[in-house]
């Protein structure tokens, strides 16, 4: 579609239950089946009762939507869901997720808020934490659940404890390829943003509150826990600082407020923050940088919810692999259904050879890139050769309709042009002396206005060489009655007639042979335009994994330099074998050799290929003998 779903006020994307179940919303499903424009999804999360609210409103360009709540009752329960067009980006939808309040009494359960955290931090593109006063020591043990992610989310499929215990030691630098960027929003601050007597930029405050503690002691670890977290965790940080909007009991009404009423320095802190997700918030990924839609974001969320329902952890590699089984799966279908629609609407059967060559190649071409543009990690190319099994069993098909309708379409002319012969056969015209002569003059006239028919298809020539078959014994039974020649003159004219059924014989062989030489340049072609195809896709794919890899490297390498210039210079030293790994793998897909890929497909066609090519190779190669 064009456009999103204008949605005029948001709704539940994931309902959380009196009973603390979470259930995906079937509703909000169906609003992101058909948003087909890649989707950049913005999350806020915080204590409950912080205006939370309030900012996602102004993202959607509206003073109401999300419920804002003016008690300590929490008013979002879940996570809820807006969709606009994104202001900024054309073609592009902003999903705009805010969940509910974490620490809510009347909830009293800590593992549901951490699974609403866990679930906002893997649908989000941008991440955005909001709190009250200042970013403090207490305000960073309020953000805890950052440190349960690890217990939360699993980037990597283990099938054993010992894989298990390997892989959790790498869990932080795939952690920050696949994590959201990180803005921290602090409301109502009254403090100067000054350090040590210097002015600082609030990314500069929130860099001094994440500052680590040196030692190892158990205090000086815990205190460090949730700030190692969101240094290594997420990709980039960002802060925004706002003064208190109203003074008064007016703050639990402000949605109402006239903006002249509101601080003039929070509203232009606002557009700040507005302005800076519009722009440096980025299309959602997932692992291997596969851009999603609102279909494939719905796929995703119901995913993860169903994972954590059945007692799970969810898991971005399985998450992955089963969005693309669906995916694939449907970019198969889709593209197989455009071929055949696409042929048949185009099609004006009976066609000529080249035209209808002409025409699958096109058809081919535009389902193949349909298929790439929807399907993502095949592998092993299996869907990929399953649509080209589908368009190769299709195309025989329609070969057969074509031939079907080029034999019936000669047939008729046949019929039309023969029903004077008929007539004057019945008259017995053809039955006097000379009649033989008037017989093979009409029956010459009829051939040559056949032949300058247009639109007979591929089979003209084998329809009248067998129409002139079946008249044979017609015409030999005319030649023999006619007294006007003599035996030596039906001699000479049988010979001439076999001489014609001969040719008319050779042109038939002929027609067969050129139809079957183009199916076999059909087929040949395909296979390029295949390998052409998956070899940019595969590109495309590479580059991607490339970016991920860059992305986690320049983060490691930025925090490593913090970590020197702060002295801890053990932290930063333990770093480098994660910096040499992600150094390694850039070079690597730098220096990626498709060749071996390809080949796999390149065999796997061939050999899907070989027994059609091969049995069109032998009957070619007899039809041609034959003709010698």
């Amino acid at each position: 579609m064009a456009n999103p779903l204008f949605m005029a006020a948001p709704v539940c994307l994931i309902e959380n239950t009196h009973s603390g179940e979470l259930l995906i919303n079937p509703e909000a499903l169906r609003i992101l089946s058909q948003i087909n424009e890649p989707v950049v999804v913005i999350t806020i999360v915080g204590m409950y009762r912080t205006g939370k609210s309030y900012l996602m409103n102004k993202l959607a360009g509206r003073k109401n939507g999300f419920s804002l709540g003016a008690t300590v009752q929490a008013h979002t329960k879940g996570i809820w869901m807006w969709c606009v067009p994104h202001p900024h980006k054309q073609n592009h939808t902003l999903i705009l997720l805010d969940t509910e309040g974490l620490g809510d009494v009347e909830k009293g359960d800590q593992k549901n808020d951490c699974w609403i955290f866990a679930l906002a931090v893997l649908l989000s593109s941008t991440f955005v934490y909001n709190s009250m006063g200042t970013i403090d020591h207490y305000a960073l043990e309020k953000l805890h659940y950052v440190s349960e992610l690890t217990d939360l989310i699993k980037v990597k499929a283990t099938k054993s404890l010992e894989e298990e215990d390997e892989e959790e030691e790498e869990e932080d630098i795939e952690y920050v390829r696949f994590f959201p960027n990180f803005v921290w929003v602090v409301r109502d601050f009254t403090l100067e943003l000054i350090i040590e007597d210097q002015p600082v930029t609030e990314d500069e405050y929130l860099e001094y509150a994440l500052k680590l503690k040196k030692g190892n002691n158990k205090q000086a670890m815990m205190y460090n826990l949730p700030r190692l977290c969101i240094r290594n965790f997420f990709p980039s940080r960002k802060c925004f600082v706002f003064v208190r909007p109203v003074v008064g009991e007016d703050i639990n009404k402000i949605e109402s407020l006239p903006e002249n009423d509101l601080d003039p320095k929070f509203l232009h802190e606002t557009l700040r923050f507005c302005d800076f997700v519009y722009r440096q918030s980025e299309v959602k990924t997932i692992k291997g940088g596969h851009h999603l839609n609102g279909r494939m974001f719905g796929t995703l969320a119901q995913t993860y919810v169903e994972t954590i329902r059945s007692g799970a952890v969810p898991c971005l590699e399985n998450a992955v692999i089963s969005m693309a089984t669906i995916e694939n799966e449907s970019a198969v279908k889709e593209a197989m259904a455009y071929y055949q629609s696409s042929m048949v609407k185009l099609a004006p059967f009976p066609m000529e050879a080249e035209e209808f060559s002409q025409m699958h190649g096109r058809c081919e071409k535009e389902a193949l890139e349909i298929f790439m543009k929807r399907s993502f990690k095949d592998e092993d190319h299996q869907y990929q050769q399953q649509l080209m099994e589908g368009i190769i069993q299709s195309y025989h098909e329609f070969l057969e309709r074509n031939e079907n309708s080029s034999v019936m379409t000669c047939h008729g002319i046949l019929k039309e042009l023969s029903a004077k012969m008929e007539h004057n056969l019945e008259l017995g015209y053809y039955s006097k002396p000379g009649g033989y002569q008037l017989y093979k003059e009409d029956r010459d006239v009829l051939v040559q206005a056949f032949q300058q028919k247009p639109r007979k298809g591929v089979k003209a020539q084998e329809v009248l060489d067998k129409f002139l078959e079946q008249k044979k014994v017609e015409a030999e039974t005319i030649l023999q009655a006619d007294k006007k020649l003599t035996d030596s003159d039906k001699q000479l004219a049988a010979e001439k007639e076999r001489a014609v059924l001969m040719e008319q014989q050779k042109a038939a062989e002929e027609e067969k042979i050129i139809h079957m030489e183009q199916q076999l340049k059909d087929q040949e072609r395909s296979h390029q335009e295949n390998m052409v195809q998956m070899k940019e896709k595969m590109n495309a794919e590479v580059e991607s994994i490339k970016k991920e890899a860059e992305k986690a490297l320049n983060c490691k390498l930025k925090e490593q330099t913090e970590l020197l210039n702060k002295g801890f210079t053990e932290k930063a030293r333990l770093m480098e074998e994660e910096i040499e790994g992600l150094k390694k793998e850039i070079n690597l897909q730098k220096g990626h050799d498709l060749a071996s890929t390809v080949g796999k497909l390149v065999a796997a066609a061939v050999q899907g290929f070989c027994d059609y090519l091969g049995k069109r190779k032998i009957n070619l190669s007899q039809q041609k003998q034959r003709q010698k």
